[in-house]
């Protein structure tokens, strides 16, 4: 038995596929079937049910994937203080982030620390808020990008900047002709607004008073930020955007803009990890990184009260 045949064990036991679990691990699916079959010949037992799709663990299969974890926790708990020691910044980093924030974010600065830093690998994974939380308390990933909430007192919180949001305005829309937008003025409006679980869509409905946004639901479940905003440079809506996204928008675009009126909704962009997280090293190297690219006015917190 070995750490090698564990991780593979636990590959496929997060993507519930063979072919997927040997991808991420950088294999041929082969090759990660092969130890697994080692691994189950040694123990006398079939850690997966191959017959089902997706695949899930047996009984006895859970009983060795459960302690797999612990066993594979331990074992990078110690490889990371020996790394730590040195001050290396060689290694994994599994990073999660919200999908309202990576498109606007990553391309700030991860193309260039991975030109820089080509020894230190950096996988990023897109999850709502919820999947988050559990992801960083399982030990499935090292840290992740959000928004600042109410109840994340378990892990260690580092600030990274303030963004405020904005409003996205057809041209054929009543609001198109405001300066500002007051929320009271949003009553009755065709809103583009992500489906429940996104905290990007929590925080305004409860900023604006918005029970709901019966009618864009009805016509487009689910969505993005991004297919939002084509759909009202196209002549229908409204919908938010986070300042960030500003930065990449041609003239055109931002003639759609609209800023609220006071008091403007904000929120605080964070970096969690878990309170023991050791390695200090490369986790400073990346915060460092994602506020040299962020413009200035965004770094300072204080001037502005978030949701």
């Amino acid at each position: 038995m070995t750490l090698q045949q564990l991780e593979y064990v636990m590959a496929v036991y997060r993507c519930k596929h063979f072919a997927k679990a040997a991808e991420y691990c950088n294999v041929t699916q082969p090759t990660l079937s092969s130890m697994i079959q080692k691994l189950e010949d040694e123990l006398g037992i079939k850690i997966f049910d191959r017959s089902k799709q997706p695949i899930h663990p047996t009984a006895a299969g859970q009983l060795v994937i459960e302690r797999a974890w612990n066993i594979l926790v331990r074992a990078k708990h110690l490889k990371e203080i020996v790394e730590e020691e040195r001050k290396s910044i060689t290694g994994t980093f599994n990073v999660a982030i919200l999908p309202t924030i990576a498109p606007y974010l990553l391309p700030r600065f991860l193309p260039q620390l991975m030109n820089e830093y080509p020894e230190m690998d950096i996988r990023v994974t897109e999850m709502k808020t919820e999947d988050i939380h559990k992801a960083l308390k399982h030990g499935d990933i090292d840290a992740a990008i959000l928004a600042k909430l109410d109840g994340q007192d378990d892990f260690k919180m580092h600030q990274l900047y303030v963004e405020k949001f904005f409003v996205y305005v057809s041209k054929n829309d009543n609001l198109f002709n405001k300066q500002n937008i007051r929320t009271t003025d949003l009553s009755g409006e065709f809103l583009w607004l992500l489906d429940e679980g996104h905290c990007f869509r929590d925080q305004l409905v409860k900023f604006c008073h918005l029970k709901s946004a019966v009618k864009s639901k009805k016509a487009y479940n689910l969505g993005s930020i991004e297919t939002f905003m084509r759909i009202v440079e196209s002549g229908k809506g409204v919908t938010f955007i986070p300042e960030l996204a500003l930065q990449q928008f041609t003239d055109v675009q931002k003639e759609l803009v609209r800023p609220f009126a006071h008091p403007i909704p904000t929120r605080s962009i964070v970096l969690l990890t878990q309170k023991n997280y050791i390695r200090t090293t490369q986790l400073q190297l990346i915060i460092d990184r994602i506020q040299a690219s962020i413009p200035a006015e965004m770094l300072q917190s204080g001037k502005i009260k978030t949701l």
